[in-house]
């Protein structure tokens, strides 16, 4: 099976740290042309310095002058564009509906939604220069599942399934396909800071609430960062070129959120 990207040329948000650092070192390593962008500066200079072929940018994708700043660096950069990552998201606040503020509301589906927006619409021109190409959306296990205390993050995540098969049967005809990864509980250090509280909102030790999640699927297992990358490359190389429109569960069968 053929799973190179020599040459393709691949635009990746929040690719500094976590699932999308794991993703820009896949991707580099397939042969892939890479531009990433993020918030964190630090894990950008990081990125800098581990990867002297990739262009960095600091940039906030629920920021449409930031998002334009992107692409045009980008598109420089690359002279083209054939893969579109859209990876960048937040977790939000955890708690009850009647306490979540309307600030923290937005923030979430204008990073987790309306980024993914903003950066298809610019990529879309570009692809369909290149006769065809691939956007990734990341979604989320909580976009198939309704999840108690993370209305806001569950909100966006069926919102990026929703704009997912639109975009798929929009630009189907123009040889762009458009697929949504959906992991469950990642390892690390964000997914440690989301269980947290809400073992604190509910009132249980930290360990208990990990379990919960661990337990939430069939396998009994969080997700490795590497096994969302590898879903990734899979869809975007000539091997998943007729993968469209689909959703994509990495998680080991989530069966249910808590």
């Amino acid at each position: 099976m053929d799973l190179r990207l020599d040459g393709k040329r691949v635009i990746l948000t929040a690719g500094a740290a976590g699932i999308g650092h794991v993703t820009l070192k896949t991707f580099v390593e397939a042969g892939a042309e890479v531009f990433i962008c993020d918030v964190d500066k630090r894990a950008l200079d990081e990125v800098r310095d581990s990867f002297q072929t990739v262009g960095t940018l600091q940039a906030d994708v629920s920021d449409p002058n930031d998002v334009d700043r992107l692409f045009d660096l980008a598109l420089e950069r690359l002279g083209g564009l054939d893969i579109l990552l859209n990876n960048a998201g937040i977790a939000g606040p955890t708690a009850p509906v009647e306490e979540v503020e309307l600030d923290h509301w937005r923030q979430t589906l204008d990073i987790n939604i309306t980024g993914q927006f903003l950066c298809a619409k610019r990529a879309v021109p570009h692809l369909k220069a290149s006769g065809g190409g691939s956007i990734v959306n990341l979604s989320s296990a909580a976009g198939r599942f309704g999840f108690p205390l993370r209305s806001p993050y569950a909100a966006s995540k069926w919102a990026v399934v929703g704009f997912t098969k639109s975009l798929a049967i929009e630009l189907g005809p123009s040889k762009i396909r458009v697929n949504a990864i959906c992991p469950g509980a990642v390892a690390g250090d964000r997914i440690n800071r989301v269980i947290q509280a809400k073992a604190e909102a509910r009132g249980v030790p930290f360990e208990e609430m990990y379990r919960s999640y661990a337990n939430t699927a069939s396998m009994q297992t969080l997700i490795d960062p590497q096994d969302i990358a590898n879903m990734m490359l899979f869809i975007c190389s000539d091997a998943g070129h007729l993968v469209s429109g689909q959703v994509l569960g990495v998680d080991g069968n989530v069966e249910f959120l808590r």
